[in-house]
């Protein structure tokens, strides 16, 4: 059943016009992703969508009574609350439902003797407890905690929401909008500052999920894992796609050749139809110049084929000045501590020539500091860095801190290179799409991406062979992401890069760094053999850490006993959800007996069966306790 449609939307800013004629559908249960260049009106189009901005022209009709949640529209948090208490918050409604059960419960077991009564307080009650079980209430409580815990929110429950940072603010406020279940969920970038576990938590909680999803995300592996739809804002326009965002890639190949090619065989045999009847023309005789007129006329019925456009993409490759030694870099027992928060130990890394190595681990375990600790931009604690003979190090900086926020493109980039002829340094800025007055822009007017392919274009003209990049893809679009990755892929030198993007990971990382506290994890492959390999609780490929042979052993050894404590906690976890299972099934048959109003012609038996109810309730409420003390052990 269609839920939302739009005909013939359109957008503009002053004399820019955004969206020129935006139409499609969204059936339930579709999960659809959006995507186009950066700037193409992903984010405009959503706003209308969700009501926050208004169509200059067209319709937005929706499904009558349609639940829309947006993760801008969820309010401010008031600061005062904690961040478990903003969750539970969507639940209050069932609360209530559930106090007013507990309180008829009461009131029975007070006027067991009173048949008439008994009737109509019964009624109230099954009629409380069909809404209750149709909103799923047994398991809100453990809804929460799966959120609190997918979203890392655990360790910070009963903090106060003034004391979190932008980030944690905004998985709190996606935890509430996923809690509160509507019927199309609205998310713009959602796997923003959450790190590959959250994501991955995140991937499966959609999956599972009732409603519909419309989502813009530059993650094109999370799209991967959760579209089945795909929506691309191009030139103003849309053309969906089935299938997920690979299947998508594919298909928008094909549409484009296929098109191109009908463009073209239009145009030859409009060219051929003109040179005929030129020559007719030529003739000048009465017969001929007919026929040409007759030509002409056909020729002007004819439905003229636009020519198939896309947006421009970057287009530019790496080159190395000079190959490295076999050793590129050796690293042994690096520290780095701020104050008494130790981000990583016994850190031991070995790169050779030719690696192709992906940096991950958790947000906070010092992934970027490392990178500035190896570029010397940063000193470890303790350990020492060598690099190997011959090696130009590039490196590339997430926030782009290097850049000068006075200069042009064009003298940033030209300061750097001063040897290089104006035209030079404007054909390489034209690469990454800096053309006309562009390249006159001061770096500070610009956005992220266009800061990143300003210092891509620095990293380009350095043709180091040794590369350290900084999530290289963070503010790039689809298209400029992909150009990176053909680029990277045909890099004759070594790569080291931290990056959250697992679909660039899959493309160009032969080797897995999973940076710990303790050290480095190594795994041969890409993410998808890493994240395969971690599944089946395999041994990582390389060496752990730095750690010596003892301490080695002594990490095994207290692995060992970690595994078997968590075999212990599981085994109790689940006779605890089978404790409460059971409970729940014997209190649901007294709910179905209480709820019949045959059940009060014995107003002594229906006392009673109340009286064993509210024990089956209090010892039901014992369990939850008790299983919820486990959970919150597991955490």
């Amino acid at each position: 059943m269609i839920i939302l449609a739009l005909q013939d939307v359109k957008k503009s800013f002053g004399t820019h016009e955004v969206l020129k004629s935006v139409s499609f559908t969204l059936q339930e249960q579709d999960r659809m992703g959006l995507v186009g260049v950066n700037g193409s009106g992903k984010s405009t189009l959503m706003k209308i969508i969700a009501g926050q901005e208004t169509a200059d022209e067209g319709s937005v009709n929706m499904q009558k009574g349609l639940r829309i949640g947006y993760l801008a529209q969820q309010g401010e948090l008031t600061g005062e609350e904690t961040v478990q208490r903003v969750l539970e918050s969507v639940f209050d409604p069932l609360v209530k439902i559930e106090e007013e059960m507990r309180s008829l419960e009461n009131e029975m077991a007070e006027h067991g003797g009173d048949a008439e009564m008994l009737r109509r307080l019964g009624g109230r009650y099954d009629a409380l407890t069909r809404e209750f079980e149709r909103q799923d209430g047994y398991s809100w409580r453990s809804r929460v905690t799966g959120v609190l815990k997918g979203l890392k929110l655990w360790e910070m429950r009963e903090m106060e929401t003034a004391r979190l940072s932008g980030g944690e603010r905004t998985r709190l406020c996606l935890g509430r909008m996923l809690l509160s279940g509507p019927d199309l969920l609205l998310l713009d970038e959602p796997t923003n500052h959450l790190d590959l576990k959250s994501i991955t938590w995140l991937e499966e909680y959609l999956n599972s999920y009732k409603g519909a999803v419309l989502v813009i995300s530059h993650d094109r592996y999370f799209m991967d894992h959760v579209c089945n739809r795909m929506a691309e804002l191009i030139l103003g326009t849309v053309e969906t796609y089935t299938g997920n965002y690979t299947q998508y890639t594919e298909k928008r190949a094909e549409v484009y050749e296929t098109r191109m090619k009908a463009w073209e065989l239009q145009q030859k045999e409009i060219a051929r139809q003109e040179a005929v009847i030129a020559m007719y023309k030529r003739f000048n005789r009465e017969k001929s110049l007919r026929l040409a007129r007759s030509r002409e006329k056909r020729l002007e019925k004819i439905e003229r084929l636009e020519k198939p456009q896309e947006e421009g993409t970057v287009q530019f490759r790496f080159e190395a000045r000079r190959r490295t030694g076999e050793d590129v870099l050796q690293a042994e027992g690096l520290e780095k501590s701020f104050g008494e928060r130790i981000l990583f130990r016994d850190v031991k890394m070995h790169i050779r020539a030719g690696d192709r190595i992906a940096l991950i681990g958790d947000n906070g375990t010092g992934k970027t500091t490392l990178l500035r600790c190896l570029t010397g931009e940063e000193q470890p604690d303790h350990g020492s860095i060598r690099w190997g003979t011959g090696v130009d190090i590039g490196y590339y900086d997430q926030h782009q801190a290097g850049l000068h926020p006075q200069k042009t493109v064009l003298d940033e980039v030209w300061d750097r290179f001063p040897r290089m002829e104006q035209y030079e340094v404007r054909g390489a800025l034209g690469l990454f799409l800096f053309t006309g007055d562009d390249v006159f822009a001061p770096v500070n007017t610009l956005s992220g991406g266009e800061k990143g392919r300003v210092a891509l274009t620095e990293l380009m003209l350095r043709k180091d062979n040794v590369l350290l990049l900084d999530e290289p893809t963070n503010h790039l679009d689809m298209d400029s992401r992909e150009v990176l990755e053909d680029a990277l892929e045909d890099f004759p030198g070594t790569i080291l890069a931290v990056s959250h993007d697992r679909y660039f990971i899959n493309r160009f990382a032969e080797k897995v760094f999973v940076l710990e506290e303790g050290g480095i994890r190594e795994y041969l492959g890409n993410y998808d053999s890493y994240f395969a390999k971690v599944s089946r609780d395999m041994e990582p490929d390389g060496e752990t850490s730095g750690m010596t042979r003892t301490a080695q052993d002594k990490e095994k050894k207290r692995s060992r006993e970690e595994q078997q404590r968590l075999k212990e906690k599981k085994e109790r976890l689940k006779q605890a959800e089978e404790a409460v299972a059971k409970a729940e099934k014997e209190a649901a048959v007294l709910e179905q007996e209480l709820a019949d109003p045959e059940t009060y012609k014995d107003p002594e038996a229906a006392a009673e069966k109340t009286r064993q109810y509210r024990l089956l309730q209090e010892e039901i409420n014992r369990l939850y306790a008790e299983w919820e003390a486990l959970e919150s052990e597991e955490a």
